[in-house]
C-alpha cells in the first residue's frame, strides 16, 4: 500500500499543488499508475508531486490539465510553485522584474538570468545549490517567460567581455549559451552589448547592477551580494547608477560589433563552427 503523506495545502504553493493533484485525481477515479500512463510518466513521479517531494514542470502541468480537464488550473498554479523555488531573498526582485517596463543591467561575471540557457543556468546555480538543480533551473526558465509576453519589457544588457570568456561547465555549454545570445541580435525589445577589455577602467568595476523602470511606479536599483539582494528606490542612488549605465553603454561595442565579438569568441575559444545562431 502506498504511504500517503498528509499535506497542509496552506503550507506552500507546492503543497497546495500536490493536494489539488491528489484531490482531482481521486475525483476522476484514477490511480497514480493510471494517471501516469495517461501522462507518459511513472506512478512514482505522480506520488512525489502529490506529496510535495518533487516540483512539477510547466509541461507536466499542461498535460495534467488536458488529462483531468481542469481548465488550466495547474498551468496557472505552476507559475507560483516555480517562483516559490527561487531563493527567498530573490523573490521580491523577481516579482518587480516581472512588472518592469524597462530592464537595464550590467553583468560583470555571468550572463543575465533572463538570457541563460538551461545548461548554463544549471552549472551556475549548482555552485550554491548542488542538491536541487532541477528545481532552480525550472524556476529560472519560468522567470524568462516575461520575454515571451505579448508586451515584453525592453531589456538592455551590457556584458563584460569576461562573461564571454569565463568557461562555465565546458565548451559545449558555452557554445550553446553564446549562440543563444546571438539569437537576440534582431530581437525588437532586447539589446545586448559587450564591454571589451580594452575599455580599461570603467564605472561598472563596482559590480553588477540592474535598473528597473515602471509605467506608474518609482524606478528601482537592484544590487546583489554573496547571499542577498538589495533593492532601493532612493532617487540619488538611481540617478548615479543611471548615469553610470549610460556611460557603460557608450563605452560598450555596438549591438552589431558585440555580436561579432561573441561569434569570434565562440570560434576561437569554444570551437564554434560558423552556422545559424540558436534562438
Amino acid at each position: 500500500m502506498v504511504n500517503i503523506r498528509s499535506l497542509d495545502p496552506s503550507a506552500s504553493p507546492l503543497d497546495y499543488y500536490g493536494s489539488e493533484l491528489r484531490r482531482l485525481r481521486e475525483e476522476a477515479n484514477l490511480g497514480q499508475a493510471q494517471l501516469g500512463s495517461i501522462l507518459y510518466c511513472t506512478a512514482s513521479l505522480i506520488g512525489q508531486i502529490e506529496t510535495a517531494k518533487k516540483v512539477p514542470t510547466r509541461q507536466f502541468s499542461e498535460r495534467l490539465d488536458a488529462a483531468l480537464m481542469t481548465g488550466g488550473v495547474f498551468t496557472r498554479l505552476v507559475g507560483l510553485v516555480l517562483k516559490s523555488q527561487l531563493p527567498t531573498w530573490f523573490q521580491a526582485y523577481a516579482e518587480m522584474e516581472a512588472k518592469a517596463t524597462y530592464i537595464s543591467t550590467y553583468q560583470s561575471q555571468l550572463v543575465y538570468g533572463l538570457l541563460q540557457t538551461p545548461g548554463y543556468a544549471r552549472a551556475a546555480l549548482s555552485v550554491d545549490n548542488p542538491g536541487r538543480p532541477d528545481e532552480m533551473v525550472a524556476a529560472r526558465m519560468e522567470r524568462q517567460r516575461i520575454l515571451e509576453r505579448e508586451h515584453p519589457p525592453v531589456l538592455c544588457v551590457v556584458l563584460d567581455e569576461a562573461v564571454l570568456r569565463r568557461e562555465i561547465d565546458g565548451a559545449e555549454v558555452m557554445r550553446n549559451q553564446l549562440a543563444h545570445l546571438l539569437g537576440y541580435l534582431d530581437h525588437p525589445w532586447v539589446q545586448i552589448q559587450v564591454l571589451p577589455f580594452e575599455v580599461g577602467l570603467h564605472t561598472g568595476l563596482l559590480g553588477s547592477f540592474n535598473l528597473l523602470r515602471f509605467e506608474d511606479d518609482p524606478d528601482i536599483l537592484y544590487t546583489e551580494s554573496y547571499d542577498s539582494g538589495h533593492m532601493t528606490a532612493n532617487s540619488q542612488a538611481i540617478r548615479e547608477r543611471s548615469v553610470g549605465y549610460a556611460r557603460l553603454q557608450a563605452s560598450a561595442l555596438s549591438r552589431e560589433d558585440s555580436a561579432e565579438l561573441i561569434e569570434r569568441v565562440m570560434r576561437e575559444r569554444y570551437g564554434h563552427q560558423p552556422g545559424p545562431a540558436v534562438a
